[in-house]
């Protein structure tokens, strides 16, 4: 009886050290060390870059490189701002987000796999925008991790970029490439809190 006690105890033991070492931590994004943007080519000759205003993340990980890193985003899509109102207007309208109908942007990575140089990753996950869901690939730097000095907060910096076909959104359809380029590049960048 008792060597039996004594190995459940140890069976107990075990599964506690286990699941501490693997326990998931939630990593929430600060929202103003971080910024959501995208980028465009205007009739051919110029870039039009804007930005979305409003917006949270979150990273779910066990390992310290943020090799089985988990990444959720979700946009507000009337919070997008070029610096120019008609333009702005014009982009949330039907012509393109139609935001009344389409709020929300959204990615979940569902993958993520070393490439190349140290902390650097490709995330895959499924993107959701004008109510179209696709995969995507995207490219991840994982830039490193300090610890605030001010109330000892441990922050993690992240950088995910990637080129998007607005058509495979049905963004924008009646509108040729010699107007507006295809190709919209996203960059997202930031600081997460750890929870």
């Amino acid at each position: 009886m008792k060597s039996t006690t004594t190995i459940l105890s140890l069976f107990i033991m075990f599964f506690m050290v286990n699941f501490s070492v693997h326990a998931q931590t939630q990593w929430n994004v600060d929202e103003p060390h971080a910024k959501v943007t995208f980028s465009t080519v205007h009739n051919t000759i110029s870039d039009v870059a804007g930005l979305f205003t409003d917006f949270d993340a979150t990273i779910t990980a066990a390992e310290a490189d943020f090799s089985d890193a988990v990444f959720e985003l979700s946009i507000d899509a009337s919070s997008l701002d070029t610096h120019v109102k008609m333009r702005d207007d014009h982009l949330k309208s039907e012509d393109f987000f139609h935001v009344e109908e389409y709020p929300t942007i959204t990615f979940k990575s569902t993958s993520i796999e070393k490439a190349g140089e140290k902390n650097h990753y490709k995330l895959k996950g499924d993107l959701t925008i004008h109510g179209v869901t696709k995969t995507v690939t995207m490219d991840m730097w994982y830039r490193g991790t300090i610890e605030n000095p001010d109330n000892n907060d441990l922050i993690a910096g992240f950088k995910v970029s990637g080129t998007l076909n607005r058509l495979d959104f049905n963004v924008g359809p009646d509108f040729p490439e010699s107007l507006i380029s295809n190709e919209v590049l996203i960059v997202a960048d930031g600081e997460f809190i750890k929870q």
